[in-house]
């Protein structure tokens, strides 16, 4: 396409592979904590719900500043990258992955835990009398009866990481090929007044936007066909 150069073929792969390996780990780890924030008696399982919410009222430049500090070479990722050779997970792709599953936490955790918590005790207590392990009843119940969580929580993590701005920056920068993702291009590209590639990106990113909602409103209707 005219107008579509390298940086930008760039930014679009860089933020496809972000949005991408970030929803993968948190359907990976989002899918036990959402597990027992649903089924939890435990008293204090809310005070851990608020800090998987927390990114939805902080600042991005709030969370960003402090993972910053935490990926840098005086924090935990910088002992960790040093496993490696590396100094800091600042201002690289792996530091980007950590940032986006912290900052997406709650767009994915959050409508698989209200899935499990509608799935309700009589699907499992009669799995348990047909003697299913918890295990089992937990893959062969739980998951297949939450599958709109899934789905929902899949869609909103990748959205949500494809569009967020504050937190990619402060720890990722602008390194084209490593860390300059879409949303940064477009910055980028409107301070060195740019405005066609800015454009560019703008209404991709509308467009993106607007098939995620629309997505979303045609798999709502459907499931709910489904479960009648």
């Amino acid at each position: 396409m005219s107008g579509i150069g390298p940086e930008i073929w760039d930014a679009v792969r860089l933020t496809i592979a972000l949005a991408a390996v970030t929803t993968l780990i948190l359907l990976l780890a989002g899918t036990p904590l959402a597990w027992w924030l649903a089924r939890s008696p435990a008293r204090w399982k809310e005070i851990v719900a608020a800090i998987v919410a927390l990114p939805l009222v902080l600042p991005p430049t709030v969370l960003g500043f402090y993972l910053l500090v935490a990926l840098g070479p005086d924090g935990p990722g910088g002992a960790l990258a040093g496993l490696w050779g590396a100094r800091t997970l600042a201002f690289t792709f792996e530091g980007l992955v950590i940032g986006s599953v912290i900052y997406s936490l709650p767009f994915v955790v959050q409508p698989i835990r209200n899935a499990f918590e509608a799935v309700g005790d009589r699907p499992l207590e009669v799995a348990a009398t047909l003697r299913a392990s918890p295990a089992r009843a937990f893959w062969s119940v739980a998951v297949p009866l939450a599958r709109p969580g899934f789905l929902t929580g899949a869609v909103l993590g990748f959205a949500h990481t494809v569009g967020e701005f504050g937190v990619v920056l402060m720890i990722g920068g602008n390194i084209p090929g490593e860390t300059r993702v879409l949303s940064v291009a477009i910055y980028d590209y409107v301070e060195t007044l740019r405005w066609q590639e800015a454009n560019i990106i703008a209404a991709g990113m509308v467009a993106f936007a607007f098939a995620v909602i629309l997505a979303m409103t045609l798999l709502e209707k459907r499931l709910r066909r489904v479960g009648r």
